[in-house]
């Protein structure tokens, strides 16, 4: 290459002074640049290099940030990124400190919408579009989404509205044939009879919802793209792009294996292979425990169901699918379904493990109450990555659980505080219930090599004494509750602090509840969770209903927000690492000695 042309390119408007020719490089180039850095930093490989060529020809055929963008999801938008004034910075990409790993209102005017969760895309470009007719501004308004998240309801809903508006919107679907898993269900099925010419132009879906349709075209094509990216912009009225692109496009390995590389870790960015660790020596994941558990007990138990909304890899349900796929079902990026799918199944008596990700499941609040809590029906809430997550952020820290769910009716809520623990919690839950369950456990690995432990039914509802102490009482939920271990592990006042673990966050163990405040002058809650509604609400709620004079300290994560960055940074920023924990209990000592 006779120049870096990437590196002249400071904004969109950079891009659009090179002639179409030179483009080719400009995606040679950005590859380039999300591979070595996502090699290194880590983050969302395949989505972003499957759409660099979509990238560039949008931003060199509309007028960013006037015509305004919306990525769903966000995985895919490194390029955007890098094109909108960011390159210099995407090293810091999901650093502490750096730039989003996703879609931001807050970091750029080309950020027009932030997204983390999936299939709003529409919906909101919708919004801007009918805000613009109002206004009687002329100017685009694009939704790009993704094959995965547009089987989603709200994605449909979305359709639906716009196909009878006159709104200048244009959709555009990024067909991969897989999110983070393979796409699933019967509009992937159509999508690809479309692909293949299979279906008659007459039968085409989205033109039956008023939308201008055309393709599929090659979403790797640029001059293509250009050229129908330019007819589309003199349409007028919803119009609707069939893009065909590959994920992890320009990565050999990345294309070959695109559930791996969807967030593969580090690996050599020269020849993609992945780098690494030695595994054995290191405690199992939560999510294998529970994959691996499920499947064990699904073998005894012919009535047990595993549902889980497009994460079979990250939650390990894929290993019951591939056991009893019969009875395990990948339903797509539906939460709301897959929570009233479970409830419907509870009504015949099964046994119905319903997985989903503590941030997702706030996308089913209304069928968690009114189809499941209302009915009292015992379906198991498997709520994976609960608690901070780490780099993906703001968007994805499964932090609200606590508090939506402990004001729900018949609700039960524990949260283990380790993987034997979370192995007889499932053991037990799936012998009968007579509530619903939510069962919260993290993202990553547990503390012990030796979960596999022989089934035992568990007293869930009664808390345990950890470590006992004279005038603080700790009170953890979860595994949080192991960096209050690790903090009195080396602490020379500990015969002061005594550590409780109530696994059962709902209902609470009053009867031990009782006894440590008549023991101690002070309380501390302890909880990965927004203190607001969670477990240290619930211990003041007790501590004034009964009239306790005692101090009730709460330590979780504060009322805002919470950024990306490692798990042990953003604990420490929130005052529940190992270090902070033991620094506010001197503080207390020395404040009432």
């Amino acid at each position: 290459m006779s120049q870096h042309l990437l590196a002249q390119i400071q904004s969109p408007s950079d891009l659009r002074q090179l002639d179409i020719a030179q483009l080719e490089q400009v995606a040679q180039e950005m590859r380039e640049k999300i591979i070595g850095v996502v090699a290194v930093k880590e983050g969302h490989l395949g989505a972003s290099l499957g759409v660099v060529e979509l990238t560039i020809a949008l931003h060199y055929v509309f007028n960013t940030p006037d015509d305004l963008l919306v990525w769903d999801v966000g995985h895919q938008a490194y390029g955007h990124k890098i094109l909108t004034g960011r390159r210099d910075q995407f090293e810091t990409n999901r650093q502490k400190g750096g730039i989003s790993g996703f879609p931001k209102r807050s970091e750029s005017v080309y950020d027009t919408f932030g997204v983390g969760h999936s299939s709003t895309s529409i919906s909101a470009a919708l919004g801007m579009a009918i805000a613009s007719q109002l206004k009687g501004e002329q100017r685009s308004h694009i939704a790009v989404i993704g094959d995965a998240s547009i089987a989603s309801g709200m994605a449909f809903e979305g359709l639906n509205h716009a196909g009878v508006t006159e709104a200048d919107i244009l959709v555009i679907l990024n067909d991969n044939a897989i999110g983070i898993d393979p796409s699933v269900g019967a509009l992937k099925t159509y999508l690809t009879a479309v692909k293949e010419g299979k279906n008659p132009k007459q039968n085409n879906m989205i033109k039956s919802l008023n939308f201008a349709y055309s393709g599929p075209v090659d979403g790797h094509d640029l001059p293509t793209l250009i050229k129908e990216l330019q007819r589309l912009q003199k349409v007028k009225g919803p119009k609707f792009l069939h893009v065909i692109t590959t994920k992890g496009k320009g990565l050999l390995q990345a294309e070959q294996d695109q559930v791996k590389y969807h967030a593969p870790g580090k690996f050599d960015a020269a020849t993609g292979e992945l780098i690494t660790k030695e595994e054995s020596h290191l405690p199992t994941k939560f999510q294998d425990v529970f994959g691996y558990t499920l499947v064990e007990l699904a073998q005894q138990n012919p009535k047990i169901i595993g549902i889980t909304p497009a994460m079979p890899s990250g939650s390990s349900m894929k290993y019951m699918m591939e056991a009893f796929p019969e009875r395990a079902f990948d339903v797509g990026i539906a939460e709301q379904h897959a929570v009233t799918l479970a409830a419907g199944m509870a009504t015949q008596g099964m046994v119905v493990f319903c997985n989903i990700y503590s941030t997702f499941l706030q996308r089913a609040y209304d069928q968690v109450i009114h189809d499941v809590a209302l009915q009292k029906l015992p379906v198991i809430f498997c709520l994976d990555r609960a608690g901070l997550v780490g780099e993906d952020g703001a968007t994805h820290h499964g932090v609200f659980d606590l508090a939506y769910l402990r004001c729900i009716p018949n609700m039960e809520i524990v949260a283990p505080l380790d993987e034997v623990e979370l192995r007889q919690l499932l053991y037990t839950a799936s012998l009968g219930l007579e509530n619903p369950i939510a069962i919260r456990y993290p993202r990553g690995r547990g503390v012990g090599l030796e979960w596999k432990k022989p089934f035992q039914k568990i007293d869930y509802k009664k808390g345990k004494v950890l470590h006992q102490g004279s005038d603080i009482a700790i009170i953890s939920t979860g595994f949080i509750g192991n960096n209050a271990l690790a903090a009195l592990a080396d602490f020379d006042l500990k015969e002061k602090v005594s550590l409780y673990h109530f696994g059962c966050v709902k209902p609470l163990d009053e009867v031990l509840l009782h006894a440590l405040c008549k023991q101690h002058r002070i309380v501390i809650t302890l909880e990965d969770a927004t203190i607001e509604g969670g477990l240290g609400s619930a211990v003041a709620e007790f501590v004034t209903t009964h009239d306790y004079q005692l101090h009730v300290y709460r330590l979780g994560i504060p009322d805002a927000f919470v950024e990306h960055g490692t798990i042990a940074q953003l604990q420490e920023l929130c005052g529940i690492s190992p270090m902070a924990i033991q620094q506010f209990l001197r503080t207390l000592l020395e404040q009432f000695a």
